[in-house]
């Protein structure tokens, strides 16, 4: 089948030598003694010579050893037996430039017969950079076993803990039903541990259920992106390659978020936590927090931050507070609709703030909100949002050790306030 041209006022030799000369990737043509005859642009880029440098040279200059000493046997072969062993199939190769250096390359060769003469085209495509970032998965998905062994050991140790505590109540239950006949005075104590073992269990069955939802999501997201990376082998496909990294990325980024939040868990309840007490401008670090939420809203979104005061330095742990408003920041975001507006809101009261987070979200549902900031804990009309129900537990937490409050009032279909209040200056 010959080429089809509808050019009437262009040459049609003068379009394929544009098509050639343009081409991406570097095609050559050479002769049966491996001589090139001719080069595009994309070869001398390739390979790092001139034209004038390659031409009637025989092709093996820009190929490594062994490939070098056998290519002529190579068209020698094929010209006496006809058998095609490379022609017309692509393979991968290494490409060497003229500084010495080498390059992966995918060579694709076809033969050309005009009238009794036999001609060969090589059209090269380089590799760099699909190598370089299936090198990234690689190096990326090694991390991860790394991270997600050692994170799992870890929740290991907490679940063993909470199995050995499980058990301990459990004896001290029996003990106290034994003398319940004989000492009524532990009737209360024994309905107590009853309660408490019921809190327990559902503690733990809360924790399954988020864990199983919330670590499968993203790994179910790193799986599907380094399959779909490997189909992306052209150069025009770096985009698609970009964005799956990049998707893999968050989703490692998601998985330490939630891990992080238990090792926060961990260390407030262990006592481990002291806050860092500085000075600082508390309009300076609300601007800063403002900016960085930025990046968290959705289409048509705005937060706005309110106040009607002279900036004022304050004395307390100015990261904490930071996590604190980022996290009820988040979470106005998170549950609100696109085009919604997000309102901070502070106020001062002697030697007080208050810092009001107003949205116009789905709101907290009656039923639910005697339970908002108990661990693990989401409200009925959440469950298709993504999330741990350890944010507003790790807020209060922090809150105490600040020697702040935390308040809310919620309407369901209009939205939330989330008020916390804190002392200017803290005092040990």
């Amino acid at each position: 089948m010959s080429l089809a041209f509808k050019f009437p006022t262009i040459n049609p030799n003068d379009v394929l030598q544009s098509i050639v000369e343009t081409a991406i990737d570097g095609i050559l043509l050479i002769d049966t003694s491996g001589n090139v005859l001719m080069v595009n642009s994309a070869v001398t880029t390739l390979f790092g010579y001139s034209p004038e440098e390659l031409l009637g040279k025989n092709v093996t200059i820009l190929m490594p050893s062994p490939h070098r000493q056998n290519h002529d046997g190579y068209i020698h072969n094929y010209l006496s037996t006809g058998i095609k062993k490379i022609i017309g199939i692509g393979r991968e190769i290494e490409g060497l430039r003229k500084d010495g250096t080498l390059f992966p390359a995918r060579l694709a060769v076809s033969e050309i017969i005009i009238g009794e003469e036999h001609y060969f085209t090589g059209i090269i495509q380089d590799l760099t950079e699909m190598k370089a970032v299936q090198q990234e998965i690689i190096k990326l998905n090694h991390e991860l076993e790394e991270m997600v062994t050692e994170r799992t050991i870890e929740l290991q140790e907490a679940v063993n803990l909470l199995l050995e505590t499980n058990q301990q109540l459990n004896q001290s239950i029996e003990k106290h039903k034994s003398y319940e006949l004989a000492l009524l005075a532990t009737r209360d104590e024994l309905h107590k541990s009853l309660e408490k073992e019921k809190e327990l269990n559902l503690l733990k069955s809360r924790f399954v259920s988020m864990a199983s939802h919330e670590f499968k999501t993203p790994l179910s997201s790193i799986l599907s992106s380094a399959a779909l990376i490997s189909k992306y082998v052209t150069t025009e496909q770096v985009a698609d390659r970009s964005r799956h990294v990049d998707r893999i990325k968050s989703s490692v980024n998601h998985l330490n978020n939630i891990l992080m939040d238990f090792l926060s868990i961990t260390r407030l309840e262990e006592g481990q936590f002291v806050p860092v007490i500085s000075r600082f401008s508390l309009l300076s670090m609300l601007s800063e927090l403002k900016a960085e939420a930025e990046s968290l809203l959705k289409k048509d979104q705005q937060l706005i931050c309110e106040h009607d005061f002279d900036d004022l330095e304050m004395k307390s742990d100015k990261n904490i507070l930071r996590n604190i408003l980022y996290n009820l920041v988040s979470n106005a975001v998170k549950y609100s609709e696109e085009g919604k507006k997000i309102t901070c809101r502070i106020t001062l009261d002697d030697e007080f703030f208050r810092i009001m987070i107003s949205d116009q979200g789905m709101g907290i549902p009656l039923e639910d909100q005697k339970h908002i900031g108990s661990r693990f804990f989401r409200a009925s009309n959440v469950v298709n949002v993504p999330g741990t129900g350890l944010g507003l537990n790790i807020v209060l937490s922090y809150l105490h050790t600040l020697k702040g409050t935390l308040s809310f009032e919620s309407e369901p279909g209009k939205g939330t306030t989330f008020t916390i209040t804190l002392p200017l200056s803290y005092e040990n």
